[in-house]
């Protein structure tokens, strides 16, 4: 038996696992809507997957199961979607590793800097077997059961006054996910991490609250960062991954056939975003580089940094030492 079989495996009974009641199992052929949330809004690569789960499972079920998408956070930030689906009031959420990282370290650890450098290669990490073992840990830790992961390009970080490279970060106000493990990144380059609301991020960047943002080329377009920023830094270090989650008191009332069936449309949708994503990247950076002049970060210290850097988070996330392994095999 394979790694990626025993894990498909080991996700389709992680109910047996998990720390709840099991409500008796429904009638194969009982129909069911389920109710999904992002809090991306519509139009987002992540929001496109999920519909597309929504259609062929529709499709395939021929109407008995189907998904209703709940975009841009109208079910409630991601730590309230993911206390719903705890309880069973909400099916299925597409949460980022931010939040599920600030609460799960062996999470946190896929956002560490440098475990891999390239939107291409974050693509083929969480295709491998380890990655998508991770998300064992996810029943005992959130009472959730993952499918699978979407990614984002990797993320930038865009200044309100040009700068040359990474160590101009040093002393900036720069507002960040507020997630440790970025935190921790941006503390050791010397940054003054700054949360800020995403509502509230333009406006910040333009009246001077804040010196930069940092964040993933495809919603850094949407919001057209670009406008309020004198230099878009390339830094390859870090990205910003979603997991596809089902609430583990719902996963427990489905049957085996069903389980299979979500989890292999939920996969094949996302496994199309991230393809789309990589291939998607260099058309991005082609527009801002229309817009707004492009530094390709340069870290002479960048061995000193992760070094520095896994010091804090290899006790929590022991794990990273794996994912840097496994990182360094792609190309």
């Amino acid at each position: 038996m394979t790694l990626s079989r025993r894990h498909f495996l080991l996700s389709a009974a992680a109910g047996a696992a998990l720390p709840l009641a099991a409500p008796s199992v429904v009638r194969a052929q009982e129909a069911r809507e389920f109710r999904l949330g992002i809090i991306t809004p519509g139009g987002h690569p992540w929001n496109v997957a999920a519909d597309k789960v929504g259609a062929m499972l529709k499709e395939e079920t021929k109407g008995r199961l189907s998904i209703t998408v709940f975009p841009s956070g109208q079910l409630g930030n991601e730590a309230a979607m993911l206390q719903q689906m705890q309880t069973g009031a909400l099916d299925m959420g597409w949460i980022m590793t931010a939040e599920l990282g600030s609460r799960v370290p062996t999470i946190a650890a896929i956002n560490a800097p440098w475990v891999v450098d390239s939107t291409a290669k974050a693509g083929k990490l969480v295709r491998t077997p380890l990655a998508l073992g991770m998300f064992d840990v996810l029943p005992k830790e959130t009472g959730t059961v993952g499918l699978a992961w979407g990614i984002t390009t990797m993320r930038v970080v865009f200044s309100a006054k040009p700068i040359s490279g990474i160590k101009d970060l040093n002393g900036m106000k720069l507002r960040i996910n507020t997630t440790p493990a970025y935190r921790d990144f941006y503390q050791l380059l010397g940054a003054a991490p700054t949360p800020i609301p995403t509502p509230q991020v333009f406006d910040a960047m333009s009246n001077g609250q804040v010196d930069g943002l940092e964040a993933d080329l495809d919603f850094s377009w949407n919001q057209r960062f670009d406008k309020v920023s004198k230099t878009m830094l390339k830094m390859d270090a870090i990205f910003m991954p979603v997991i596809a989650l089902v609430s583990g008191r719902v996963w427990q009332t489905l049957s085996p056939a069903d389980k299979a069936l979500i989890t292999r449309l939920t996969k094949t949708a996302l496994d199309a975003q991230v393809d789309e994503t990589v291939t998607n990247e260099p058309v991005l950076l082609e527009k801002f580089k229309a817009a707004i002049p492009i530094k390709v970060a340069e870290v002479a210290d960048r061995e000193k940094i992760i070094t520095e850097y896994d010091k804090i988070w290899l006790p929590k996330a022991p794990i990273l030492a794996d994912l840097r392994k496994v990182g360094a095999t792609l190309s």
